[in-house]
C-alpha cells in the first residue's frame, strides 16, 4: 500500500488556489482534510464523529462526512480541490465520501 500511496501522492500537489483533499478511512471511521503543500498546512479538517446521529451506514456516513467538508471548505472560500484518495480504490466508503463532497460544491 506504501509504494501504491506514494504513487498517487507524486502526480497531487495541494496550492494555496487548489488544495490537496487527503482522506483516510480506518475500518470504523472516515477522516477528510483540505492541505497547503506548499506552507505545510491543514486548512480544513473533518470526521465522522462531527456527524450526529450514528444509527446510518457507513457508507451514508461517509457521504455526510463529505458534504460537512464542502461545506467547510466554501465557508474558507474554496472550491476546487485536487482529490488524493491515499492509495485506497476508489469504490465504497471513499467513493461516497467523494460523491458527497461533490453534492456540496467542491470541484475535482
Amino acid at each position: 500500500m506504501e509504494r501504491r500511496e506514494r504513487r498517487v501522492r507524486k502526480a497531487i500537489k495541494g496550492f494555496e488556489q487548489r488544495p490537496r483533499l487527503s482522506v483516510f478511512r480506518s475500518n470504523k471511521h472516515i477522516y477528510g482534510q483540505l492541505i497547503n503543500n506548499e506552507k505545510k498546512a491543514t486548512l480544513v479538517s473533518v470526521s465522522d464523529f462531527e456527524i450526529k446521529g450514528k444509527n446510518i451506514k457507513k457508507s451514508d456516513l461517509a457521504k455526510e462526512t463529505g458534504k460537512l467538508l464542502a461545506k467547510k471548505a466554501l465557508a474558507a472560500k474554496i472550491e476546487k480541490v485536487a482529490f488524493d484518495r491515499g492509495g485506497y480504490k476508489y469504490h465504497g466508503r471513499l467513493k461516497q465520501f467523494a460523491e458527497g463532497a461533490r453534492e456540496g460544491g467542491l470541484q475535482f
